[in-house]
């Protein structure tokens, strides 16, 4: 049985045996290819280093630019801070 909006209806059982056809073969509803696809956990590990080496770098920069990095910030922000 499927939901479509608010709306029951039953899928016939020919319907849902029948192969889906995926880049000129069919998968099977147990096909280990599409169950790896169907998963939502991602690639954790990948975006868990991409986050550690942006923070890396930012730390990096800022050990051996603080004093530009901090003018540069300055600099940018006095035509907005003048009337404070």
């Amino acid at each position: 049985m499927t939901v479509h909006r608010t709306t029951l209806h039953r899928i016939p059982a020919t319907a849902a045996r029948r192969p889906l056809p995926v880049a000129g073969r069919h998968l099977r509803p147990a096909d280990p290819l599409r169950s790896r696809f169907a998963s939502d956990r991602g690639d954790v590990p990948g975006w868990v280093m991409i986050t550690l080496m942006t923070a890396a770098i930012v730390v990096a920069l800022w050990a051996v630019a603080s004093d530009q990095i901090v003018a540069v910030f300055e600099n940018a922000m006095a035509p907005f801070l003048q009337g404070l």
